[in-house]
């Protein structure tokens, strides 16, 4: 005679459905971040992805659009600019932008092509989510609690919808002669 296979008992699905609660509300205690703006068509009528050559890294890419002559990964930006270049909270266009690194990830960097609004900005980019391709006119929105730009999403063009993942941002690099506190927005983020 066989066994029967086990049945979960009532008992031990109250237990999986109190761990799964708990775990959710742990999600709850996250910092609350404002959901993007909608954006006019005009906004997002020009993002569009670009086939690079060849495989491109998005330090190659803001290196070469910025003349931010730094060297290293994404994430070393923002230090080894101190004492360099201008560093702040404002997007400028021509401005470098240092997303800080992420699980795992070495960062990102893009280059702001223009300020649409207080927390709307257009930037080029390459490399985003590892594709090696360059990311044209891409609509970012500050969602930071503050309005500070310590905190984005980025819009993602083949799905035509605000990326579902927000990014901790170092700040902007200034290329010369730029300088970061002629509008009052001066920031040294450490």
């Amino acid at each position: 005679m066989r066994p029967s296979p086990a049945v979960p008992s009532r008992a031990a699905g109250l237990v999986f459905c109190a761990v799964a609660l708990a775990a959710l509300a742990g999600c709850a205690g996250a910092p609350p971040f404002a959901a993007p703006p909608p954006l006019s068509p005009s906004v997002v009528a020009d993002a569009r992805i670009v086939a690079a050559h060849s495989r491109l890294e998005c330090v190659t890419y803001a290196r070469h659009e910025t003349g931010i002559e730094i060297f290293g990964d994404a994430g070393t930006w923002w230090d080894r600019a101190r004492g360099h270049y201008a560093r702040g909270a404002a997007p400028r266009p021509g401005a470098g932008m240092v997303f800080a690194p992420y699980r795992g990830s070495p960062g990102h960097l893009a280059v702001v092509r223009r300020v649409v609004g207080p927390r709307v900005i257009v930037v080029d980019h390459a490399d985003w989510l590892n594709d090696g391709n360059i990311h044209i006119g891409t609509p970012v929105a500050d969602v930071s609690p503050n309005g500070d730009w310590s905190r984005v999403r980025v819009w993602y063009s083949p799905g035509v919808a605000w990326g579902l993942r927000s990014y901790a941002i170092d700040g902007f690099i200034y290329p010369s002669p730029l300088v970061a506190d002629t509008l009052g927005a001066s920031l040294d983020r450490g």
